[in-house]
């Protein structure tokens, strides 16, 4: 007899407290059957950067679906062609090349580690604690959270993991004003001692997205990069949570002025909700055959209509600019909040990709105090998701793009309704 699979905490907090049946969607707001309405702070699952129904993506797919739905990658297509120029066009500029043939960012990570081991000859991946690399079983196996891992009995070879930059608790207990960024040169000691000596890539979100949005400090990506180029390791940075505007630039690489050497996007770049994924990489790293990476559904033509608009869009510098000034908004009135609040440990992010992390008057994480949160605003109409799969101790904020200052100032009062109810609830 099968084993049970455990009920996830995530889903059971939201669906006793949230929507039963969603049906329809406009912008940062769903309504459910019985006309209820919500505040989606987390735009979907994360991927819904026009918001829900965004009209100029609605009407793009729309016409592409009187021409052609779905054409097999052995044919070009204008969607396609338009998509993958765009791509090389707003990446970093050493990024010129775009491999189309993914469906999912978990596909793409694959994708990416496989052209690295295939350029390098090398076999292991290096992924900080907390790195999410996807779902599919080669991505569980090299994801940070043990949890993760922990129900398959058969693990892909080579996932080295390291501690991360997650200063405020900081793996080596030290400060960030005098650690040295131990954090990259005791990489060093892992590939030593814990790896195979064959080192491939390291694969990291610029920002975890999963794994607690912990926001590196200052100098952290720019001493990794010098550290793989000084060893020959492929540099992957994993933007599916961070690309097309979420930080207020472009791309995380943007941002934090790191050019990686391979870098894969998924969930926002169709704007609404169409599944599609690229990997962008340097010229150095063509010639993978065809046949080694490529799925059915890898650049379907329509996502790729919707891909094309939403690429016109958020890369204006006006769309970008209102991000930066909204998340900036919503970031001041949260850490408003953290002062009044005793369980909030900890506001962080960039542009419009926050996290409230809760935690127990001495600073111990407390899954439960999130789902507490979670529970009291899902009671005041605003979706949000607790960090690691539901596990964690952070409340993540990922509201569409086009969230207005209105709109910002609404989230920011409900949230402050759910802590004064939780602080209640505590004393």
């Amino acid at each position: 007899m099968p084993m049970p699979i455990p009920a996830d905490p995530q889903d059971v907090a939201y669906h006793e407290l949230g929507p039963d049946l969603l049906v329809r969607g406009e912008g940062i707001r769903v309504w459910d059957d019985q006309e209820r309405e919500y505040l989606d702070c987390v735009a979907g699952t994360f991927n819904l950067l026009l918001g829900h129904n965004h009209p100029a993506v609605v009407a793009a797919v729309k016409e592409q679906s009187e021409h052609l739905i779905f054409a097999s990658s052995a044919f070009q297509t204008a969607p396609t062609n338009r998509v993958m120029q765009l791509l090389a066009e707003l990446a970093p500029p050493n990024l010129t090349r775009v491999n189309l043939r993914s469906c999912s960012g978990s596909t793409a990570n694959e994708g990416a580690i496989k052209i690295a081991q295939l350029h390098t000859g090398h076999r292991d991946v290096v992924v900080p604690f907390r790195g999410q690399v996807g779902q599919s079983l080669a991505a569980t196996a090299y994801n940070g959270l043990a949890r993760m891992r922990a129900p398959f009995p058969q693990h892909h070879p080579g996932a080295l993991h390291v501690p991360d930059p997650y200063c405020r608790r900081c793996f080596y207990r030290q400060s960030p004003d005098s650690c040295g960024m131990w954090c990259v040169d005791r990489i060093d000691d892992f590939l030593t001692y814990a790896g195979s000596g064959s080192t491939a890539c390291v694969i990291i979100e610029p920002i975890s997205g999963v794994g607690g949005n912990v926001v590196p400090p200052p100098g952290y990506l720019q001493r990794l990069r010098e550290f793989c180029t000084e060893r020959g390791i492929v540099l992957i940075f994993d933007e599916i949570q961070t690309a097309f505007g979420r930080t207020g630039q472009l791309f995380a690489a943007d941002h934090f002025g790191v050019q990686p050497d391979i870098m894969t996007v998924s969930k926002g770049l169709t704007g609404s909700g169409l599944p599609l994924a690229a990997i962008v990489t340097e010229e150095r790293f063509v010639g993978m055959e065809r046949s080694l990476h490529g799925f059915t559904y890898g650049g379907h033509t329509l996502a790729a209509a919707a891909a094309a608009v939403t690429l016109e869009i958020v890369s204006r510098p006006e769309f970008l600019a209102q991000v930066r000034a909204v998340g900036a908004l919503l970031l001041d009135r949260l850490l408003k909040l953290k002062d009044e609040h005793p369980c909030v440990f900890d506001v962080r992010g960039v542009g419009l990709m926050l996290g409230i992390e809760v935690a127990e008057p001495d600073g111990t994480r407390s899954s439960q105090l999130a789902h507490a949160l979670h529970r009291a605003l899902s009671e005041r109409r605003v979706i949000t998701r607790v960090s690691e799969h539901g596990q964690g101790n952070v409340i993540e904020l990922r509201p569409p793009l086009i969230l207005t200052p209105q709109d910002a100032h609404l989230i920011a009062d409900r949230f402050g309704e759910a802590l004064e109810a939780l602080q209640r609830t505590v004393r």
